[in-house]
């Protein structure tokens, strides 16, 4: 009985034996299973976390970008006062802006004639020009301008349209403010009456896309009209001369379509001089302060303007800059008018204007 006593208790110390072994292995094996898992997730985090800051570094990169700025190329006329004058200012103002930012560097060059401009253009070549903005005033242009393009230097033309395949173009809307001119001159003295037009044949296609305005709306809206066209320049100088003569050949007129502000400013003079009573409406085209002032003075002369600044060579430095880095952009943009006289010329004045 003792023995299977004792051979009753071995067994059962032997399956004890045996269970807390497999309890053991099955800790163990847990154990390990739970380190692995540990150290995947730790290395998964670890690769996540460099993959995000690889990702910040790389946008990071992308924000402030590594590259060198962008050569920009301005070409203007040297001219010293009036509109002109202040395409070169402000083009180098927005240049200032963005050479100040970082954004590129810019050469601007003026020139008095079309052989210095296309001197000038080669300079630009030379130079490492990625981009330039004309504002050329002279004839025979567009082979030079079109030389740029040909060897993939884009080019954004100011004001004038240039006839060269693939060049930009910024504007204001000439047609648009022969349109203005010709809804404010009927508004005034009515559908019927003497309108004195001065284009301007030497400005190209400004002076031809205002008198297209022009006449294409007189044509609708008062038909009746008489409208007799004199040939001037848009200097006051020449309003003075010309109108005087116009004047002189014109017992009576009604009304003045005058294309620019410094025009109208030698025809008020002629007016004045000649001291004719008859005219009851001058347009303009610009913006220039000098003239504004003069709105609120004459209060027997509906004075106006239709807004064309040469602020908007801004836009043409912007289109520039958005070509260099790569966006698309439209081929032309054209910049609406808006109407000046002396109900609300006190929103335009500026004393700091360069025009």
């Amino acid at each position: 009985m003792k023995k299977v006593l004792s051979l009753v208790l071995a067994l059962l110390l032997v399956c004890g034996l045996v269970a807390c072994g497999t309890d053991s292995q099955s800790s163990s094996s847990d154990t390990s299973s739970t380190s692995s898992a540990t150290e995947e997730s730790s290395q998964a985090e670890e690769s996540s976390e460099a993959s995000e800051e690889s990702s910040e570094e790389a946008s990071t990169e992308e924000t402030t970008g590594t590259d060198e700025p962008f050569k920009l190329g301005i070409l203007a006329p040297a001219v010293t006062h009036g509109w002109v004058s202040g395409v070169a200012y402000f083009a180098q103002e927005r240049c200032e802006q963005l050479q100040e930012e970082g954004v590129l560097e810019y050469n601007l060059l003026t020139s008095s004639n079309a052989e210095e401009m296309t001197d000038q253009i080669d300079q630009l070549k030379t130079w490492g020009a990625q981009a330039v903005v004309a504002y050329p005033q002279w004839e025979g242009m567009e082979d030079p301008i079109q030389s740029l393009i040909d060897e993939g230097i884009p080019v954004v033309n100011f004001d004038i349209v240039i006839d060269a395949e693939g060049v930009y173009h910024v504007a204001g809307d000439n047609e648009g403010m022969g349109s203005a001119c010709a809804e404010y001159i009927v508004d005034k003295i009515g559908e019927t009456g003497t309108v004195v037009m001065l284009n301007v044949p030497s400005s190209g296609s400004v002076s031809e896309l205002r008198q297209k305005g022009f006449e294409e709306k007189i044509a609708e809206i008062a038909p009746d009209m008489n409208v007799i066209t004199y040939a001037t320049e848009f200097t006051r100088e020449a309003g003075l001369n010309d109108f005087s003569d116009v004047l002189a050949a014109n017992a009576q007129i009604d009304a003045v379509f005058s294309m620019d502000d410094e025009t109208s400013i030698g025809v008020l003079q002629a007016i004045e001089e000649a001291g004719r009573t008859d005219i009851k409406v001058v347009t303009g085209g610009g913006g220039m302060q000098e003239y504004f002032n003069m709105m609120p003075e004459n209060e027997d002369i509906w004075i106006q303007s239709a807004l064309y600044s040469p602020s908007m060579i801004e836009d043409a430095v912007d289109m520039a800059v958005s070509i260099m880095q790569g966006e698309e952009v439209e081929q032309e943009k054209i910049i609406p008018t808006t109407v000046v006289d002396r109900e609300n010329v006190e929103e335009f004045l500026d004393e700091s204007a360069p025009y």
